[in-house]
């Protein structure tokens, strides 16, 4: 919780400025957990917040390690030169294990944007030591630190597929039509063919009819990813199973949510943790992809998928 570029720090869930002691500090807690239990007509989301805010800072030595940060560039795998000129592959791993299949780069296009935006926005001639300095992140526009979260986003998601084996294929960052449309992962594997989107609206959100709603939600992001799938499966001549939203494991309240048929697809909403077991599983009711049909769906998105 609160390594998101979106997110709350833990100091602004328990409503209280980074330098009061800790005796304030506690108190603030315990009036934090009292306005949020539900028992009392607080939100569950919230309460659930405020005692993993006090998990991070509750203690001296908590604090003094939440307080030092460590930079939103540190999870990801991919490395970039200091002038943001493009994405270069991780080190060899060591890992021998079989691992699916890759295409493109997951989240690159994202934090390709994010650093020459952050670079501008900082003024040039300033030297610019770390783009992903939590102070410099949480004080860039919403704009900057949302394509930086997504780019998190799709690069933890990129690294639970390849761990799924050599039995699945996953395109990464694939084009689907305009200059800004793409679908962050498709998976083919035994379970089908699923369009993945990462996201990432730094806490819980609500869904209504089949769409995300809350003021962090941009767009309609489960309609967004149906259309995009749409137009790949028109251009490949492919049916996909269904869709997955992918979010953090705090921003849910069940790890597995299949809201049924949105426009005539299957979607699931899930954790990051259930993201592998939902893959090797597929949706309920969703059509398995089976024998020479995977070899042919292989094929013809190879020869289709662009990469944004």
């Amino acid at each position: 919780m609160f390594d998101s570029p979106l997110s709350a720090s833990a100091y602004e869930v328990l409503v209280v400025d980074p330098g009061v002691d800790d005796d304030a500090l506690r108190k603030a807690y315990r009036l934090r957990l009292r306005q949020t239990h539900p028992d009392t007509g607080g939100d569950a989301a919230v309460f659930v917040q405020v005692q993993r805010a006090w998990e991070l800072v509750g203690t001296p030595e908590a604090r003094a390690a939440y307080d030092r940060g460590h930079g939103f560039g540190e999870a990801a795998a991919p490395d970039y030169s200091a002038a943001g000129s493009g994405w270069r592959p991780p080190a060899a791993r060591t890992d021998t294990r079989p691992r699916a299949r890759s295409f493109g780069q997951p989240g690159g296009w994202r934090r390709e944007r994010y650093l020459s935006l952050i670079r501008e926005w900082v003024g040039r001639g300033v030297a610019l030591d770390d783009p992903y300095d939590p102070a410099l992140v949480r004080s860039a526009p919403v704009a900057l630190r949302r394509l930086l979260a997504d780019a998190l986003a799709e690069e933890a998601t990129a690294r639970i597929v390849a761990d799924l084996g050599m039995g699945y294929t996953v395109w990464h960052d694939v084009a689907a039509g305009g200059s800004d449309a793409k679908i962050d992962h498709i998976v083919l594997g035994p379970s089908g063919l699923y369009g993945v989107l990462s996201e990432d609206f730094g806490g819980p959100v609500r869904m209504r009819r089949g769409e995300f709603l809350g003021d962090g939600v941009p767009g309609a992001p489960i309609a967004e990813l149906l259309g995009h799938m749409r137009t790949v499966a028109r251009a490949a001549g492919v049916r996909f199973s269904g869709a997955i939203v992918v979010l953090p494991d705090e921003d849910v309240l069940s790890p597995i949510d299949e809201i049924g048929k949105v426009r005539g697809m299957r979607v699931a909403v899930v954790s990051r943790s259930a993201l592998a077991t939902v893959l090797r599983r597929g949706i309920t009711g969703a059509r398995d992809i089976g024998g020479n049909e995977v070899f042919d769906v292989r094929t013809r998105l190879q020869q289709t998928v662009r990469f944004a």
